[in-house]
């Protein structure tokens, strides 16, 4: 074993490159099953970001299903998800490019089902005793007016815009039928509220022609979310609720809702995107589910007759888009020191299987840096979380007594949650000697109701002082350098960060990923599924316009006097560029150090490899310009005015 080299924090030499971070690294997304085979969503960064279908034979045979140059990506909500279904191998599919649904027959090239207008398709279910697709249905053909939402059914064979079945309301989703095709169930709200606020739970019988007949209200209002209606294998109907506090399991049975399985923990999640599943049926009528506690997720099968829980034991603490197949459950998991893969767990055994690694961990274990789960005081008396990762490197120690820079996160939604699953980006940084905190502030989601809705009104607020007051218990228990301590996050996250950095002093640098600067352009310039999102979090507008411009960087630029860099997508249509150009425009004229990398091609969260490793080393080059300290790597350099 050599000897430690003794350097700088920042200055560490580290195998975990911009490389190991991207190459063939993938994603993934929703998952589903057909007959014994498994179909999963891969998001490939070294394919300009294309969103793949691949299936799984019962044999264990993996292949891609969509072809070149097809991008199986659904724009819906603009984030998407849900963007294939599957019946008896034959798969139908959103295309990214033109957004119609198309048809994919086994051996057979995807042909168009829907025409080539303005209407994007997704969270599709089979109705194969009608021959038909039902999805949500997002129709942008009268804009600059509002996109409307309805469910719809495509006709698998003719093909066309869809019969409308739902209607009159802002948004759908989880259009669900009952295993005899009898009844279909779905999730509806209207502005202002989110889905992770209030929605409602309805049935209707399917008529004989197709169409609904006069629907039932089964759960939720604007102060109770509902979360992935499924039908169990006996036609019972079963949710997630949040009326107790903690989303967690219900059913509908005889005419009335009454609880499954009660805990002081959420196994539900916010549906930012389609498709997002966390439960599911065995085959012999209990039911798995993934909770959160304070370590991750955990994996339990309840038994609804009697309540009895018992507990799978796995590694995963991360666990998502959870699907039975056969006497197993597949899902995507993860944990601190293994990064997200489909993962099989046998309900009788507790054996687990790794069917597709997003890449192999190429990098020997004692490079990787164990987050601990944080708990921190905050204002009002209150305390807020986090995930705290130390410096970790074998090769080197720092000098004498020097502590670490720490670089604070601040994750987007902002009704999100981050988790400890192995990410290599954060890796990057720990292993060239930066400590990272990872902040769940009051309101992110898996804390139950009351933490999420901390937010509410607040915005701007809550957020910045827990991530000010994480940062600043870290310095007072001697673990960073209250000296260098940088802040950086995306979209929601990018808000809190440039906030942060205009509203407090605690920071001295900071990384805005497609952040947003001026709220007020957000009630104008953003798509429907968020244009009210800051009714609930800000308040009306422009009844509350006061608020937006008293909690917009950009109206405050007097206060901000550290350097930043931004980082944005040209194509962003959640939060358009000029957000990072007018506050770059304004930080440049006040001679304050800026930098700004643009993408070209890339929309809201970067997925071409290129662009994620230039944006890493760029910010990697800005904090060791600021901070004075050399460079282990070979950076192309980025421009900083002002510096």
């Amino acid at each position: 074993m050599s000897i430690p080299t003794t350097a700088p924090y920042g200055s560490w030499a580290s195998p975990i490159t911009t490389e190991v971070v991207t190459t063939h690294a993938i994603s993934f997304g929703s998952i589903t099953v057909d007959g014994d085979d498994l179909y999963w969503h891969e998001g490939r960064p070294n394919e300009g970001g294309r969103q793949v279908i691949v299936r799984r034979t019962a044999d264990g045979q993996i292949a891609d299903v969509t072809p070149p140059p097809f991008n199986a990506r659904s724009r819906v909500h603009e984030y998407g998800g849900a963007a294939f279904a599957v019946d008896r191998g034959t798969v139908y599919f959103s295309n990214f490019v033109d957004q119609r649904l198309y048809r994919q027959d086994p051996g057979a090239a995807p042909r168009p089902l829907t025409p080539a207008v303005d209407l994007r398709y997704a969270d599709g279910v089979v109705d194969r005793a009608r021959g038909r697709l039902i999805c949500v249905r997002e129709d942008h053909r009268g804009e600059p007016h509002e996109a409307i939402n309805t469910i719809v059914g495509v006709d698998l064979e003719r093909g066309g815009e869809g019969q409308v079945l739902a209607s009159g309301n802002n948004f759908y989703s989880s259009p669900r039928l009952s295993p005899d095709g009898a009844r279909l169930a779905w999730l509806t709200w209207n502005h202002p509220t989110m889905p992770w606020d209030g929605n409602e739970l309805w049935i209707a019988e399917v008529t004989f022609d197709g169409s609904l007949a006069p629907a039932i209200l089964v759960a939720g209002g604007p102060t109770e979310s509902i979360f992935q209606p499924s039908w169990a294998p006996d036609g019972t109907l079963y949710f997630i609720s949040d009326r107790s506090d903690w989303w967690n399991l219900y059913r509908f049975r005889a005419g009335a809702v009454e609880p499954v399985h009660l805990v002081e923990a959420d196994v539900g999640v916010p549906e930012w995107n389609f498709g997002l599943t966390t439960y599911a049926f065995t085959g012999d009528g209990r039911v798995v589910c993934t909770y959160a506690d304070a370590a991750g997720r955990r994996l339990a099968v309840v038994e609804p007759s009697t309540g009895a829980v018992s507990y799978v034991e796995t590694p995963d603490t991360a666990i998502g888009f959870l699907h039975r197949i056969g006497s197993h459950v597949a899902y995507v998991g993860g944990s601190p020191t293994t990064r997200p893969a489909v993962v099989l767990v046998d309900l009788a055994t507790g054996a687990r299987t790794v069917i597709r690694h997003a890449a192999e961990l190429t990098v020997d274990p004692s490079y990787l840096s164990r987050p601990s789960a944080i708990e921190f005081p905050t204002n009002n008396g209150q305390t807020a979380h986090g995930y705290f990762y130390p410096p970790a490197n074998p090769d080197f120690l720092a000098p004498g007594s020097e502590r670490p820079p720490l670089i604070v996160i601040s994750h987007g939604g902002p009704t999100s949650s981050t988790s400890t699953t192995l990410n290599l980006a954060y890796q990057y940084w720990t292993s060239r000697g930066f400590a990272i905190f990872d902040v769940n502030y009051g309101g992110s989601s898996g804390y139950g109701r009351a933490y999420r809705q901390r937010l509410n009104g607040q915005w701007g607020v809550v957020d910045i002082d827990d991530c000010v007051n994480g940062a600043l218990y870290l310095v007072e228990r001697g673990l960073v350098d209250g000296n260098r301590l940088v802040i950086r996050g995306s979209s929601a996250g990018g808000y809190t960060t440039l906030s942060a950095l205009t509203f407090r002093d605690a920071f001295k640098g900071g990384a805005s990923y497609y952040g947003i600067s001026d709220l007020e352009t957000m009630t104008r310039d953003t798509h429907k599924f968020e244009s009210r999102y800051l009714d609930t979090l800000i308040g009306p507008y422009p009844e509350r316009r006061d608020l937006y411009l008293e909690r917009s960087a950009i109206h405050h630029l007097d206060r901000l006097s550290c350097p930043v860099i931004f980082f944005q997508g040209l194509e962003d249509k959640i939060v358009p560029p000029n957000q990072a150009e007018v506050m770059v425009a304004a930080l440049r004229a006040k001679k304050l150090p800026v930098a700004y990398v643009a993408f070209e091609g890339e929309q809201h969260g970067f997925r071409k490899a290129t662009s994620i490793k230039r944006a890493l080393e760029a910010e990697l080059y800005f904090y060791s310009r600021i901070f004075g300290f050399e460079l282990a790597d070979k950076i192309d350099p980025v421009e900083i005015e002002n510096l």
